[in-house]
């Protein structure tokens, strides 16, 4: 996706692109996602304004490729006690809340909200600046967009190996392509040409294990999370926090497998749930079972019934920029080649933001 939105960029700028996609399609933590727009866990200054001008831009972007099946649909972040009950305010306490366009609602306001949500929680945190996209067809939505431009080639089922000169690579199959500038936008794809180019890249790589039900039945309003969420996202932060993390522990297999809940619905009326997220490597090469039981629990005592069946089950790595204080890593690692990498789990909510950084930054 981040590579598809730079894609983007360039032709909405009159250039012509061609695009290198090392699988037939996107295969990657681009469609691996909760197709979240999330707006509300993000940290303030510069990666908040990324996020909220990315919001802007997926707005735009939808309005002109309903394939992406975009939604402003907001999100509401369950508490169920005193102790996340004040994270939740202290958040909207906080300087850009207006921003984020955070609320704190009652159970029954949340219930009048979402009223899908008939499980025993005592409040919530409601963000309006969030939505939602289809992972699984946005990245096609949008280059089917981009070919009916006329000045968009996708090259599927090739990858890049080797930087030639300025502004120029070699593919896989022995092609040279050229350009006044080539982005390479890697993904989770660390090795090879990109540790050639970059070796001392501050970048890591995250598993994580999600999974996807059959239709609900009803309509799911918002996305919801769970108070994990605050352990987990840079935008909760201060004494409240501090104060949960004292009085109550994460249950052991959530802290285990560094879990929160996440869920959206489909176009379908499926669940999207997750995640969990594992930082060594080597990673696992199977999905446990384990995360996928607690979090079906934490549902059901939010919606009030019993889950529908699991009809899918995947694992996905995404890269993450090392800097907190960077939303992606930007390099330019040779006459006129740059590396953009390492959104971490901001990918799909910000890649719209992060190459119009790009194209700005390098005089589209």
């Amino acid at each position: 996706m981040v590579g598809t939105m730079h894609a983007w960029q360039a032709v909405e700028r009159g250039h012509e692109v061609v695009h290198i996609e090392r699988e037939a399609e996107a295969r990657g933590a681009s469609v691996r996602n909760f197709g979240l727009v999330w707006v509300g866990g993000r940290a303030g200054g510069a990666e908040l304004r990324t996020a909220l001008r990315a919001r802007e831009l997926w707005e735009d972007i939808g309005a002109r490729v309903p394939g992406l099946g975009f939604r402003p649909n907001g999100s509401l972040t369950l508490v169920t006690n005193e102790a996340e009950l004040a994270v939740a305010r202290a958040a909207t306490e906080l300087p850009d809340a207006a921003e984020r366009g955070y609320k704190l609602l009652d159970a029954a306001e949340a219930r009048a909200l979402n009223p899908a949500l008939r499980g025993e929680f005592a409040g919530a945190l409601w963000c309006e600046r969030d939505g939602a996209v289809e992972p699984r067809v946005a990245q096609r939505a949008l280059k089917d967009a981009l070919l009916a431009s006329g000045r968009y080639t996708f090259v599927g089922g090739r990858e890049v190996r080797e930087v030639t000169g300025p502004g120029a690579v070699r593919d896989d199959h022995g092609a040279t392509h050229t350009g006044d500038a080539v982005v390479l936008c890697t993904g989770a794809w660390l090795g090879g040409l990109v540790r050639e180019l970059a070796p001392e890249l501050p970048v890591r790589r995250v598993r994580l294990q999600m999974m996807q039900t059959a239709p609900l039945g009803e309509a799911l309003t918002t996305s919801v999370a769970d108070a994990d969420s605050f352990r987990y996202y840079p935008a909760y932060r201060g004494e409240a926090l501090t104060a949960l993390a004292a009085a109550q522990q994460q249950t052991p297999i959530a802290a285990e497998h560094r879990m929160q809940l996440l869920m959206v619905q489909r176009a379908d009326g499926g669940l999207t749930i997750g995640d969990t997220h594992e930082y060594a490597e080597p990673f696992n090469f199977d999905v446990v079972e384990d995360p996928y039981e607690h979090l079906g629990r934490v549902v059901e005592g939010l919606i009030g019934r019993p889950l529908p069946p699991i009809r899918h089950r995947w694992a996905g790595v995404y890269a993450q920029c090392l800097d907190p204080g960077r939303v992606v890593h930007r390099e330019r690692v040779a006459d006129g080649v740059w590396l953009v990498t390492g959104p971490g789990g901001r990918g799909m909510t910000c890649s719209p933001a992060i190459a119009e950084t790009t194209a700005n930054e390098l005089g589209w």
